[in-house]
């Protein structure tokens, strides 16, 4: 097979997935690299085609031995990529956000430490969450720590954004992922889904001094990156959560603190 030059119509078609409005229309996305490719392929029905260099896809061949693959040329591959040096492939993917009443049912997978069909007990629930690496981070955060759900409420980055999928190093394609406008309608419904809602923020009960509350079906509130949570958002939490500063830094990262919070829940709910 010819390699597709970056001017033919299937490689131009693909790189408008790059504007948000063509991702929304079409409902398609870009996973970029091999770890998002292979999260990719990991869930049924989710990949429609896979661009990939020659070099990558000798590189790749294992991983591509039952994908769709069209071959393009390192320019082509380029115009796909966002990333400063591209790894050569890239998958076009369908949406895979569920609503939010199924993420919070039960566990559908058997990524979660949970088992298949037993109630969910650890989601992550970002408002207004911006920054793509923040988000993405935290899903691969969420992901590690054997989280059953992540929920991108509010004003948040678009899930598929490239950055957000790359940052997440394929675990975005691991757990089930909820996108929903409204943060205070999540907060409610993981408390009716028997969760209890905790708000991470500068002033509370100190993660260190709370783990017979941590031990409990958790889902951790977590705010801006730069204003963190508004008072009626940590007001509809049922605790307000902290974790010590010990030495000189103001603050910690959002992702970093989510890491920590989801941790210190997965400890405590392994006993």
């Amino acid at each position: 097979m010819t390699p597709l030059a970056r001017s033919n119509p299937r490689v131009k078609q693909a790189a408008r997935l790059s504007r948000r409005s063509e991702r929304s229309e079409r409902r398609l996305f870009l996973a970029d690299g091999p770890k998002a490719v292979e999260g990719a392929l990991g869930v049924p029905d989710c990949v429609v085609e896979v661009f990939a260099t020659p070099a990558a896809a000798e590189q790749y061949a294992d991983l591509l031995a039952a994908a769709p693959v069209t071959l393009v040329e390192d320019r082509a591959l380029a115009v796909l990529s966002d990333a400063v040096s591209p790894a050569g492939v890239v998958a076009v993917c369908r949406f895979l956000d569920v609503p939010l009443s199924r993420a919070l049912r039960t566990v559908e997978s058997g990524v979660s430490h949970a088992r298949v069909g037993d109630r969910v007990r650890l989601v992550a629930i970002c408002a207004d969450v911006r920054d793509p690496g923040n988000a993405g981070t935290v899903i691969r955060c969420a992901d590690a720590a054997g989280a059953d759900a992540v929920v991108l409420a509010g004003d948040a980055v678009d899930l598929y954004n490239p950055k957000t999928i790359r940052a997440s190093v394929g675990s975005a394609f691991h757990l089930p992922i909820v996108i929903e406008r409204d943060p205070l309608l999540a907060v409610q419904a993981a408390r009716d889904a028997g969760l209890t809602v905790l708000a991470a923020d500068m002033d509370g009960t100190s993660i260190f001094e709370a783990d017979d509350l941590l031990a409990a079906p958790t889902a951790w509130l977590f705010g801006n990156e730069a204003w963190g949570l508004p008072d009626h958002l940590a007001g509809a939490a049922e605790h307000v959560m902290s974790i010590p500063i010990f030495g000189a830094a103001e603050s910690l990262n959002l992702s970093t603190a989510a890491a920590l919070c989801l941790y210190a829940s997965a400890r405590a709910q392994r006993g």
